[in-house]
């Protein structure tokens, strides 16, 4: 039995870690959160803690270049997700 032609482009694969650390904005920034959050927090100041949970915008082109390779689909299909 042959095989089915194929319709249109390859699809990418996401890589799931880059998905896990990285958030776009409505506006098109690449948002990252910050390291330190999970163990070793009681010697750390509650300014620190909070300090914590912002997250930061990308700003070097480089980087924003490689996530948005790594993670194609990253700011696509939040409202409605396809499947």
């Amino acid at each position: 039995m042959p095989r089915k032609p194929r319709k249109g482009k390859f699809k990418l694969k996401t890589h799931k870690a880059t998905a896990k650390r990285f958030k776009v904005t409505g506006s098109g920034k690449v948002m990252r959160t910050k390291g330190g959050k999970s163990h070793l927090r009681r010697r750390k100041s509650a300014r620190v803690k909070r300090k914590f949970d912002r997250m930061l915008e990308l700003s070097n082109s480089s980087e924003v270049k490689r996530v948005k390779k790594l993670a194609p689909y990253l700011g696509r299909y939040k409202a409605n997700p396809p499947g």
